[in-house]
């Protein structure tokens, strides 16, 4: 079946936060200072919460981390929360200055292809704060951001939702994503036709095939469109 539609995640997909494998914010956070907390402590309270953090239960950073310091009985220190907010808020604003020309190139031509361009993450509000002003945004028809949308990979309501939102079937799409949060068995279940992006992330193992280059998005596209061919021509016959 031909394609119509590619989906793609963001983080680690078409965005990284990392170099030469360093995070690319070397920032560091008194959190004992700022909450109370030992740095240990918070990271343990702050992964607790990953899936709900994702899937929009906590609207925001501020009822994260109101949250965690209920849970401690510990008071909510407004001005150092803020604080800690517009860090973060910072620092997911720099994978946004640095987006590979390669990857914009990638978007390009397959929206010269005609495709349906979509993008689904699975994320918090304070990390894609810069998403709309970033030179991603016009590429796409529809971005969904799981905290949004009360859903989150590898749920497959949230790949049907991307696809209806987009007039689309899951069989006419591709979802193509470095493997984070089991995503790519996520469209897979949810009928899509996963692909590894490899680009950045390689650390993932996974059974799906692996893309090694953005460009090479279009060589699967280009299989597909004569595949298809194929497949006329022999029903014709």
């Amino acid at each position: 079946m031909a394609v119509r539609a590619v989906f793609f995640d963001l983080y680690e997909t078409l965005i990284t936060e990392f170099a030469n494998g360093k995070r690319f914010s070397k920032r560091s956070y008194d959190y004992m200072y700022r909450l109370g907390l030992s740095e240990a402590e918070f990271k343990q309270e702050w992964s607790t919460r990953f899936e709900r953090r994702m899937n929009g239960h906590f609207p925001d950073y501020h009822s994260v981390i109101r949250d965690i310091l209920d849970s401690r009985s510990l008071p909510y220190p407004q001005e150092h929360v803020e604080f800690l907010y517009q860090s973060r808020v910072s620092d997911k604003k720099i994978p946004f200055h640095t987006i590979s020309k390669e990857i914009c190139r990638m978007l390009e031509l397959l929206r010269e292809q005609g495709l349906r361009l979509g993008l689904i993450s699975n994320c918090s509000e304070e990390e894609v704060v810069s998403f709309g002003q970033s030179g991603l945004a016009p590429y796409f028809d529809d971005v969904i951001f799981s905290y949004q949308v009360g859903v989150a990979k590898p749920n497959a309501e949230i790949y049907r939702l991307a696809c209806d939102r987009l007039s689309v079937t899951p069989q006419d799409s591709l979802f193509i994503g470095d493997g984070g949060s089991d995503e790519l068995s996520g469209a897979g279940s949810a009928g899509l036709r996963p692909y590894q992006a490899y680009w950045y992330n390689t650390f993932i193992e996974s059974e799906y095939e692996k893309i090694h280059q953005p460009l090479h998005v279009l060589d699967l596209i280009e299989s597909s469109i004569e595949m298809e061919s194929t497949n006329n021509e022999t029903a014709g016959h």
